[in-house]
């Protein structure tokens, strides 16, 4: 099947990538042209594992190619994607301008050769979005025998994406055809997964629903381990013996810093806003929202209760991107952290094994001479520290664990004094 994915950040290119290793010809677009300039040489401009070999085979299989011609990649296929950003705005709503543009794009190609075209929104976009792409290619004149809008959202985790594609748990197709929807089906199908079909506006709400939910599962492990402190508890004990029901399940249910990135935010703030819009208060969906934002003063808390005044005093912040096996820092937790101890005058040194932030090329130099270590992401490479070697760096630093990577136990056996999250 010819297909166009309209946007080549992190989601129009790894969908672009996959769809190609399926067989299908491909056409990413972009109209950063620095970035298609890249892509055809196989650059990525992000840390993803396995992208950058699975871009390279397929360009050099030529199923896939990439372009900042918007026009020409759409009359040249059957089904055009749109992965453009949707970033928050301040009241939380969320930015469709990017949409809005593509779909008026797409609209001026179509007016140029007929054929019939699905047009998918892969975008995280707000409910009733279908409705708004639809007007806006009316308006502009294309017949509406000619395309039909479908919502197809994305359920990708940031480090492990081309397995979350290529072994879903489920296929969300919002259309209002069978046509279009079996389009769609049939360019799934080599997948052979479980394929859901829906109404355009239930698949929309269908991402914003599931990001809050696990959203919330984070701040609800996080609100008990904030009680743990209080009362004495460890929260490790506590979220392993809630998440053997399997009605709850242990995925999401790791305290910490709370959650961070491109999506959870954004979603969750997002939902709020469309909910307030429409009337309701969504009071959990607040709480969850509010908890989150508060993790962060309540750790810098223990350190400032733990280490008093820290103007000058010398920290490292391991861990820089919002989770293991990116580099992202959209919405970081850490930034947070490193603000904080900035504006406290602290001294800090900060080593992430991808990030470009990164003032370090291991965490060892980072570590030499500090007072305190935060750990800040969970990259498995800090749980293979030699603390003999870091207790020799740092004779006197205290750790402070932010993600709840090491057994406290074997902390105190090494020498060194240590707080988690909730213990």
């Amino acid at each position: 099947m010819k297909i166009a994915v309209v946007g080549s950040g992190y989601v129009g290119l790894v969908t672009g990538a996959c769809l190609a290793n399926l067989g299908h010809e491909v056409i990413c677009v972009d109209k950063d042209k620095k970035r298609i300039s890249s892509l055809k040489k196989a650059i990525v401009p992000f840390y993803e594992p396995g992208l950058p070999e699975l871009v390279k085979k397929n360009q050099k299989a030529k199923r896939l190619s990439f372009s900042s011609d918007l026009s020409f990649a759409v009359i040249a296929s059957e089904v055009v994607f749109i992965a453009v950003g949707t970033p928050p705005k301040k009241d939380g709503e969320a930015d469709v301008s990017a949409v809005r543009a593509v779909a008026e794009g797409i609209a001026l190609a179509m007016m140029k050769k007929d054929g019939f075209k699905v047009i998918v929104n892969k975008s995280t976009v707000p409910v009733g979005m279908g409705d708004i792409v639809t007007k806006i290619l009316l308006e502009e004149g294309v017949d509406d025998e000619l395309f039909s809008v479908v919502s197809n959202p994305e359920f990708l985790r940031e480090g492990s994406a081309i397995s979350d594609f290529m072994h879903p748990d489920r296929i969300v197709i919002g259309a209002s055809n069978n046509r279009a929807f079996n389009l769609i089906t049939e360019l799934y199908r080599p997948l052979n997964a479980h394929i859901i079909f829906t109404s355009v506006k239930s698949a929309e709400l269908i991402k914003y629903a599931s990001n809050s939910f696990l959203a919330t599962k984070i701040s609800f492990i996080n609100e008990i381990a904030n009680i743990c402190e209080k009362v004495g508890s460890d929260v490790t004990e506590v979220a392993y013996g809630m998440g053997l029901d399997k009605r709850i399940g242990g995925q999401f249910l790791n305290p910490g810093l709370g959650y961070g990135g491109s999506c959870f935010p954004k979603d969750v703030s997002a939902l709020i806003h469309l909910a307030k819009k429409s009337g309701y208060e969504p009071k959990i969906l607040n709480a969850a929202g509010a908890v989150n934002n508060n993790q962060i003063n309540l750790f810098i808390k223990k350190i400032h209760k733990r280490l008093g005044n820290l103007k000058n005093k010398k920290i490292a912040v391991l861990g820089l991107a919002f989770k293991p096996e990116t580099d992202d820092l959209r919405d970081a937790p850490s930034l947070k952290v490193v603000a904080a101890l900035k504006k406290a005058k602290a001294k800090v040194a900060v080593y992430d094994p991808v990030s470009k932030l990164s003032e370090f090329t291991n965490p060892y130099d980072a570590v030499k001479g500090v007072e305190a270590i935060v750990f800040a992401t969970e990259w498995n490479e800090f749980r293979e520290l030699d603390f003999e070697r870091v207790k020799k760096l740092a004779p006197n630093a205290i750790v402070f664990d932010g993600r709840n990577i090491y057994d406290k136990k074997r902390m105190a056996e090494v020498g060194i004094e240590y707080y988690g999250v909730g213990r």
